[in-house]
């Protein structure tokens, strides 16, 4: 992290009791999304509580060796530009088959129109594509890791 990033995940830390810290399994801070425009949508979209999940393909992680995200675990979330936006703490994680993502998991994502059909199409575009980057094999099978969380700082 940046000092500007870790000044403001210090400034949450030190909110928290050390049994309270202790426990935090992971610290991350990143932006979501692959470019600008739509990272700093999504910054926007968690620091007014309406995007309160995320997802991710599963063989990214498995190709990276990389461990799955923990409950727990708290995100500051960036803008394109690294500044910190706000900080999220994942309350859930699941695997699922893309095509078996559900209309409630669709709206807490929180963009585009909401609905199920939007989140599809969109998803299965910026999958396709992602998969075809990092070179793993996406399809409607394919599985993704579903993350939800909850903003914490600032209130």
């Amino acid at each position: 992290m940046t000092p500007s990033q870790q000044a403001f995940m210090d400034a949450y830390l030190s909110t928290l009791s050390a049994a309270q810290r202790s426990a935090i399994p992971q610290l991350v801070a990143e932006h979501f999304c692959a470019d600008e425009a739509n990272a700093n949508e999504c910054a926007k979209l968690i620091a007014a509580g309406i995007k309160r999940a995320s997802c991710s393909l599963k063989a990214a992680y498995e190709k990276e060796q990389e461990p799955l995200p923990q409950v727990g675990r708290l995100c500051l979330v960036l803008s394109w530009a690294q500044q910190p936006v706000c900080i999220v703490r994942l309350t859930e994680v699941s695997v699922c088959p893309f095509e078996a993502v559900d209309a409630a998991f669709a709206a807490a994502e929180g963009e585009g129109d909401g609905t199920l059909v939007w989140w599809r199409d969109a998803h299965m575009a910026f999958f396709t594509a992602f998969a075809r980057e990092v070179g793993v094999p996406f399809n409607p099978q394919s599985e993704l890791v579903l993350e939800r969380f909850e903003k914490v700082y600032p209130g």
